[in-house]
């Protein structure tokens, strides 16, 4: 296919790639600075050179045995490089007629991939690197200042991290496409070797080509096992590694081109082999153990399907016209959602990698993802949100107070907010009626587990269905009661949260209850009424044990709280900010707040006085100056506010955070 020759690509580096590399200059294959090592710039740390030279794969397809595989895709005299190795490939491109190179594409993070970038920064050439490793290029110094090193539990080896930061053009997002020249490339993920890394698939010289990165070596083989330990004594990557070589296999490429080791035709019984092989060691090793690949979802009506083995279970109403309705669609598995979670970088959201729809689609008569809705506001309920929206074209419903925590995620600090902003095209008030396709529903808030949460209602197949989210789960084996519950103050609760959601289920009286994790199960009104009791004893137990008469203020963290909580300013600019307070109160309350900020920054007004109806919440505003010449060294500063409340001094009870940009 073919397309313009320049291409824009999103995610281009806000900070310091135009003024340090140059974005948009095209390199010669003649190094500028360089010194007596023939072609290595003065300032690199690269310090040896590959001893062979280019070989051709293809008319337009070049490689180079460097510290990794360099892999040369050529359009008349320009190059694109996919992984960099030393950097030497550019003393080598006159050979072949190359005098420009267009970008470099790294699969993933590893020094060996990319510890020549800092000569591509000096010869201004555009780097693209996994968008969920862009910090380990970017901001490698700070992992460094922070990868902890004593008390090593968290073994995964993100210590082959580049030692120096470099300058990011643009980012490779998954299941997008990079276009250059006559050529088109799927980002696609596969994580295993790394937990970012990417496989680019499109057409070179009329064959599907695979770059694969370090996802496997050769038939049959992988690069090795340490890259696939994650933490202490798991096999968490292996079963990463299965997960990714079964949907490259999938993908049915005629040439793979990996990191290491040689190109190879017909990869799909050296793919098969390599996956059996993993498989074997994994179930002699973590016996018991299952795969993320092997997760599957079943009916638990003709309508309805159930995958229960994700992170959180989620749920695909299928309408007779092939379309769903997904309620909740999170990660892979609890291996997925743990690992992404662990690695995600401070300002950025975990990974998400498709699954499920692919086996919906041919075993259940799945058409398209219409809508979904998630239960509750949680990451791990609502991680493919996005991707839904944006690969499957699916619409956002959800209930009412979930938007603008869905829409604005910086603004709240809540357990498990996903980092990354969800447009909701519908919202529904408590106890609102709806109809989709042949069925109708019924929505009813339902806090408890969070404020952000409802519960929903509808006869699917002659079943009364309640769709609860984390109101509550079965309990485990042998445990006295069949029901329990869970508490997480960050969350948002008040004394009567779980209450409140308790009697809108028994209101209903399902027969059966499609909850956030685990398996759908029979009603029991016996197991209900015996956790609403429970749930009384422990209201009371809230007010027995908190010093506060109002004992909310003793349970809700963000009674009093900036908005947004992390704000985003620029130097030399101004911002708003919100202190917003919920009254537990019975009686107005009367409350002077003034901010303390960073050295220079400056606030209008210096106090805010307000009064708080009682049973109410109310807001004051601030205007910040930031001083035109902040220390870039300092790109995230904290904020505070020093609060008086009804005469008493409670001191700096709020906080948020401010990203310079």
């Amino acid at each position: 296919m073919k397309t313009k020759r320049a291409s824009k690509q999103s995610g281009v580096n806000r900070r310091d790639f135009f003024r340090s590399a140059g974005a948009g200059f095209l390199a010669s294959g003649i190094p500028t600075a360089t010194d007596a090592r023939g072609g290595v710039p003065a300032d690199s740390a690269v310090r040896f050179a590959p001893t062979g030279g280019l070989t051709q794969i293809s008319p337009n397809l070049y490689l180079l045995r460097d510290t990794c595989n360099v892999y040369v895709l050529k359009d008349g005299d320009r190059a694109l490089l996919i992984d960099f190795g030393s950097g030497h490939v550019l003393t080598l491109l006159g050979q072949i007629g190359v005098t420009k190179v267009d970008a470099i594409l790294h699969t993933h993070h590893h020094r060996d991939q990319a510890q020549g970038d800092v000569r591509a920064v000096a010869e201004r050439i555009p780097i693209h690197v996994p968008a969920h490793e862009r910090h380990l290029f970017e901001d490698a110094e700070n992992f460094w200042r922070n990868r902890r090193i004593f008390h090593l539990y968290y073994v995964r080896n993100d210590f082959f991290t580049l030692t120096r930061n470099i300058p990011v053009a643009g980012v490779l997002r998954d299941y997008d496409k990079f276009r250059w020249g006559p050529y088109e490339f799927l980002n696609y993920p596969t994580p295993g070797h790394t937990l970012g890394s990417i496989t680019f698939v499109g057409t070179v010289d009329g064959k599907k080509v695979a770059f694969s990165g370090d996802l496997i070596h050769s038939p049959g083989k992988v690069v090795n096992l340490f890259e696939l330990q994650y933490q202490y004594g798991s096999s968490d990557g292996v079963d990463f590694a299965i997960f990714s070589l079964t949907r490259l296999r999938e993908l049915a490429p005629e040439l793979v081109c990996p990191s290491h080791g040689e190109p190879f035709s017909s990869p799909d019984a050296g793919i098969a082999d390599v996956i059996n092989k993993l498989k074997g060691w994994y179930e002699s090793y973590s016996a018991g153990s299952s795969l993320t690949v092997e997760n599957k979802p079943f009916a638990v009506t003709p309508h309805l399907i159930c995958a229960h083995q994700t992170t959180s279970s989620f749920y695909a109403l299928i309408s007779d016209s092939g379309k769903a309705l997904f309620v909740d669609y999170g990660s892979a598995s609890g291996n997925y959602f743990g690992q992404f979670n662990a690695a995600a970088p401070v300002s950025d959201r975990m990974r998400f990698v498709e699954h499920t729809i692919p086996e919906l689609k041919a075993r259940y008569g799945l058409k398209s993802v219409d809508v979904a809705m998630p239960s509750h506001m949680h990451d791990d309920h609502l991680n493919g949100f996005p991707h839904l929206s944006r690969h499957h074209g699916a619409k956002i419903w959800c209930y009412e107070n979930m938007v603008d925590v869905l829409q604005k995620p910086r603004a709240y600090n809540l357990g498990c907010i996903l980092a990354e902003p969800i447009k909701v095209e519908r919202s529904f008030r408590n106890r609102e009626k709806f109809k989709w396709e042949e069925f109708e529903f019924t929505v009813v808030h339902s806090p408890g587990h969070t404020e952000y949460q409802m519960a929903m209602f509808v006869e699917i197949d002659g079943a009364r269905v309640a769709f609860t989210g984390d109101a509550f789960f079965p309990a485990a084996s042998g445990a006295a009661s069949q029901l329990r519950h869970n508490l997480i103050f960050r969350n948002w609760v008040e004394n009567d949260s779980h209450l409140k959601s308790m009697k809108a289920i028994l209101d209903y009286q399902p027969t059966l209850v499609a909850p956030g994790h685990g398996k759908p199960f029979v009603s029991n009104k016996e197991d209900m009424e015996d956790l609403n009791r429970r749930l009384k004893n422990q209201q009371d137990y809230f007010h027995d044990v908190i010093a506060d008469a109002d004992c909310n203020f003793g349970l809700n963290p963000s009674w009093a709280r900036l908005y947004p909580y992390q704000l985003e300013v620029q130097p030399g600019s101004n911002a708003s900010i919100e202190l917003r307070v919920r009254n537990y109160r019975s009686k107005p309350m009367q409350m002077e707040a003034a901010l303390v900020l960073p050295a220079g920054w400056k606030a209008t007004p210096e106090v805010a006085s307000f009064t708080i109806p009682a049973s109410a919440d109310t807001s004051a505003g601030f205007s910040l100056a930031i001083p035109t010449n902040w220390d870039r060294a300092k790109p995230r500063v904290a904020l505070a506010a020093d609060i008086m409340a009804d005469g008493r001094y409670l001191g700096q009870i709020a906080e948020g955070v401010a990203d310079v940009l």
